[in-house]
């Protein structure tokens, strides 16, 4: 039986593959060709080949932006890398399940791997090749080797809670912890803190970050500057405290199934649904939807508290 041939025009396989983000099966399909073959034409012609599964849902033009796309640029931003390859996007992290839960964003089916050495003796992986999210992302302002030059980024307002919890998931902390400072004086001044802070290399994004959240939600940071040891350059520090942290969280998990580090939402929980509930007693509303017309300032999709067993903030 006579084996049949087919021809793959290289220009044809470069646009469908690289420029309209399909993968090897669906240029395949449109080719009449098995994956196999393109893939063995893909590596003829240089073009590097893709893992298998989708990535990141993204297909033909821009992605759009969405609350999960809004948190994987937070992550990226602090936590990622973009190679000089053009195409290939890292997120690493010490917390396996903040690269499980992106991982579940972005529809990957790549696996989140270990990757040794480093500070810290190593770190969870999770690594994709896609050229319209890497274009993507370098329109919106982030680069390869971005961490002492990144700057102002293109997030749009309406994201850009996702995008700040995103951050925070990655070199930002959210600290609790029970101040007794005044106990001496009266047994009762007794207060559990909340404190949000996000951590850069580079000064003029802090700045950005911080301008943004006072255009925001007019809340003021402050800006401290850490030198660690073994480093040649400082570290900046944006910090929020107090009731100021406590309004940013209940900004940022704006909704009970955001896209988060668990852990770390689990911290600002308590004063989420203290605040929530605070509002609620002062506009005489005893559950949330009783009245929606009612002006207590709760809207949907603005983060809900329910009681909480830390005392009260001053």
């Amino acid at each position: 039986m006579p084996v049949s041939y087919v021809t793959i025009d290289a220009e044809a396989l470069r646009r469908m593959y690289v420029d309209e983000a399909l993968t090897t099966q669906e240029s395949a399909t449109r080719l009449g060709c098995g994956a196999s073959t393109v893939r063995r034409r893909l590596h003829r012609l240089g073009i590097p080949v893709r893992g298998r599964g989708p990535h990141a849902g993204l297909r033909i033009g821009s992605p759009a932006w969405s609350r999960e796309i809004g948190w994987i640029v937070g992550l990226i931003t602090t936590d990622g890398n973009l190679s000089k390859m053009g195409h290939g996007i890292t997120i690493t992290s010490k917390d396996i399940d903040l690269l499980e839960c992106a991982r579940r964003c972005l529809a990957l089916s790549n696996r989140v791997g270990w990757s040794s050495g480093g500070l810290g003796g190593g770190a969870y992986r999770l690594q994709w090749r896609s050229l319209v999210f890497y274009d993507w992302l370098v329109s919106i302002g982030l680069t390869p080797r971005k961490s002492l030059t990144i700057g102002p980024l293109a997030v749009p307002d309406a994201y850009f809670p996702d995008f700040f919890r995103g951050c925070i998931d990655g070199d930002g902390t959210v600290l609790v912890y029970t101040d007794r400072y005044h106990a001496t004086k009266k047994a009762s001044y007794v207060y559990t803190r909340l404190y949000v802070s996000l951590v850069s290399a580079s000064r003029l994004f802090v700045d950005w970050m911080r301008a943004t959240i006072y255009r925001l939600l007019s809340l003021s940071g402050g800006i401290h500057v850490k030198w660690t040891r073994g480093r040649r350059r400082p570290v900046w520090i944006l910090r929020y405290s107090k009731k100021a942290s406590v309004r940013l969280v209940s900004w940022m998990y704006y909704a009970p199934d955001v896209p988060c580090l668990a852990r770390k939402r689990a911290k600002a929980e308590p004063f989420i649904l203290s605040r929530n509930e605070g509002i609620l007693a002062r506009a005489g509303v005893s559950e949330l939807g009783d009245d929606p017309d009612s002006k207590s300032g709760v809207r949907k999709g603005v983060g809900v508290r329910l009681p909480s067993p830390a005392p009260p903030l001053p």
